[in-house]
């Protein structure tokens, strides 16, 4: 697509292959219908129905749908008169004077020229240019990996919602991590108090999902990261550290200890049980066992069954166990690709039939595991990330870096495809609008990589398209107040979670103190200090050696707060003139950043108060002013909570917010 489209007002994303620009202009009529037929399996005929959908939304105009010979509409949807001539997924669209026509290879490339028809349509209104499009995917699978269970159970609407839009950017499968939050029957003890999702919302999605001609794949934990099932009275033996199992919750905790016990026969029913049950409600073949951060393997309770073999053995034993389970009941196993990388020899010992979800999330990520992989010959799927865990704002500038690289390494070592992820951790207190950005780069890169190389560029994009910015500023503005972070949300749990909760330090907190920030920016003399086994710090000791390690973060809240603000009344005024979209998004983003500002308040007055930095940083900002200044916006995050998502762990958020006002408060007394 030239720039000139760009200039006209209108962009497609993905960005197709070829566009041939026509003279003239397509209007579309009064009364008008959409030709769909039965033969390519859009039985309710959807792809139809959002057309005129659109048309409706756009223009005002009630649009006919139909189907048969006898029926002609002014757009037809069809398919190719050579099937076998051009990949699945691939198609044409030719706008004219006389008529639309969208020619599919299969259901997948008709429902492909749809969505590219739908978004000129949006931004075109009744009057089309004309052109020719040509266009077909770079790679296979188009994934997205949603978080359902860290935190936030998503309503079934919204997940419709989220479908929709996946849908538009033409991605087609979808996967929703679960951990706990499954009403698995006689596992009460486990799902209690979540929200859970219920067999009934998956068939319902499931069917949702694939009338859009996306693929909701199962995945579901199977090895690590069982810390809700494992904390529970009734599984806790199944862990590596049972005795652990009372520990006060903690979200830092929760990532970090979650793994089953393999050597005990028990384990391996469990992990088996949770695949049968699960799958039997999908219409897909694949199925997703994680199987990924097994920190404690080998460490507790399969300690001597791991001196006897090795870990890399009791990993590739185990997982390669639960393919062959699979296997025997006609379903593809895929598994996340960390440990195998971590110990090569695991490449080896799997299966063939187990393709490798390879996530990297470095911004600044090289092939090297990318190429391990392609050389041993597994079928993988490169996986960046959206980028939005543990913070109120999306960190876009680290999204574009990360997904680009990782789709150029995937074409480059032939990956069957990508599946970009979207992560909730400690709470999930990220609202999912803020991986839309994300989301919209990974659609583009997973079609045709590397077509738009600028940033600057793809954000313009994606502001006009998505958000009806016709400045196409939106997104600009918020990279930069993401770049006015000075303490994060992961800092304030860390900062919290310090406390063991019997007025001593936990050690496992402190242990991940160095990962907050990148190697070339952390302090040499806290490290040290960290690493100093000599003695163990008090709490108070702890806390300020995390305000040290963070002291130059937190010092830029004295100058970020400026641009806080202006970002917020930039896309405020930007929202007043961009239509309905406001009423959503732009909320989110004046939540999301009016949270981030008192978080760097937070900071900054905890620096002071240790002695980390000066006091006149805050001098002007009295505690308790603070504190219900923290009561308030958190009423409206979770009224923004709950236009999305069940109430699930927004209570875990709503305390931790309220241990730091009780703090603020009682350090101002």
């Amino acid at each position: 697509m030239s720039d000139q489209a760009t200039l006209k007002g209108w962009t497609i994303i993905p960005k197709p292959q070829t566009v041939q620009h026509k003279a003239g202009v397509s209007l579309l009529p009064m009364c008008g219908r959409v030709n769909e037929p039965r033969a390519f399996g859009d039985e309710r005929q959807v792809l139809a129905t959002q057309l005129a959908d659109d048309i409706r939304a756009v223009t005002g105009l009630e649009w006919d749908i139909a189907t048969g010979d006898r029926w002609p509409g002014f757009i037809t949807l069809t398919t190719l008169d050579d099937l076998h001539a051009r990949p699945s997924g691939a198609y044409t669209l030719d706008v004219t004077k006389d008529g639309v026509t969208v020619r599919g290879a299969d259901f997948e490339g008709v429902r492909n020229g749809v969505q590219t028809l739908r978004q000129l349509i949006r931004q075109c209104g009744a009057a089309l240019p004309c052109l020719r499009i040509e266009d077909e995917p770079a790679f296979e699978t188009r994934g997205y990996y949603l978080d359902v269970t860290r935190g936030r159970v998503p309503t079934l609407d919204w997940l419709k919602t989220w479908a929709d839009k996946l849908c538009l950017y033409r991605y087609n499968q979808l996967q929703l991590y679960v951990e706990h939050t499954f009403r698995f029957d006689g596992m009460s003890e486990t799902w209690r108090g979540s929200s859970p999702l219920a067999p009934r919302d998956i068939l319902e999605f499931d069917g949702y999902c694939a009338e859009r001609g996306i693929e909701l794949v199962p995945s579901v934990s199977t090895f690590g990261h069982l810390y809700m099932a494992l904390r529970t009275q009734g599984l806790r033996d199944l862990g590596e550290f049972p005795e652990d199992a009372d520990e006060p919750f903690g979200f830092i905790d929760r990532m970090r200890h979650h793994t089953l016990n393999i050597s005990d026969d028990r384990a391996f029913d469990l992990s088996c049980r949770l695949i049968d049950d699960y799958l039997q409600l999908f219409r897909s073949d694949k199925f997703n066992i994680c199987a990924d951060e097994t920190f404690d393997l080998g460490k507790g309770r399969s300690k001597p069954l791991a001196e006897r073999i090795g870990v890399a053995a009791m990993y590739a034993d185990y997982v390669t166990r639960l393919c062959r389970h699979l296997e025997t009941q006609g379903k593809k196993p895929m598994m996340w690709g960390d440990i195998a990388l971590e110990h090569p020899e695991i490449l080896e010992r799997l299966p063939e039939t187990v393709t490798l979800l390879n996530w990297q999330y470095d911004p600044q990520v090289d092939d090297g595991k990318i190429r391990t992989v392609a050389e041993s010959g597994a079928t993988q799927i490169v996986c960046p990330a959206v980028w939005c865990w543990n913070a109120l704002l999306p960190r876009i500038d680290d999204a574009w870096n990360n997904i680009v690289r990782m789709a150029r390494y995937g074409e480059q070592y032939h990956a069957q495809g990508m599946l970009v992820t979207d992560w909730g951790d400690l709470g999930h207190v990220n609202d999912p609008r803020m991986a839309i950005p994300g989301m919209i780069i990974g659609a583009q890169e997973s079609w045709n990589p590397g077509r738009i190389p600028d940033e600057t560029d793809m954000l313009r994009r994606i502001s006009r398209l998505e958000y009806h910015d016709a400045s196409g500023e939106l997104l600009d503005i918020l990279t930069h107040a993401s770049h006015a972070v000075s303490f994060e949300w992961n800092h304030l749990i860390t900062w919290l979670e310090l406390d063991d909760g019997r007025g001593g330090v936990n050690t496992g907190v402190l242990q991940t103190i160095p990962g907050l920030l990148p190697e070339d920016e952390r302090p040499d003399d806290v490290v040290r200090a960290l690493q100093d086994g000599s003695r163990a710090p008090s709490l108070a000791e702890s806390r300020r050696m995390l305000l040290r390690y963070l002291k130059h973060h937190v010092t830029l809240g004295e100058t970020a707060d400026h641009l806080l603000q202006t970002s917020a009344r930039r896309i405020s005024a930007i929202a007043a003139t961009s239509g309905p979209w406001a009423n959503g998004d732009a909320a989110a983003f004046r939540v999301a950043i009016e949270g981030q500002r008192l978080l760097n308040r937070v900071g900054l007055r905890l620096a002071s108060e240790t002695g980390v930095i000066g006091t006149e940083a805050i001098q002007h900002d009295d505690a308790a002013n603070l504190a219900g200044a923290l009561e308030i916006w958190m009423e409206a995050y979770a009224a923004q909570w709950r236009t999305l998502s069940r109430d699930s762990e927004l209570r875990r958020l709503q305390d931790t917010v309220w241990e730091l006002t009780d703090y603020l408060r009682f350090q101002s007394v």
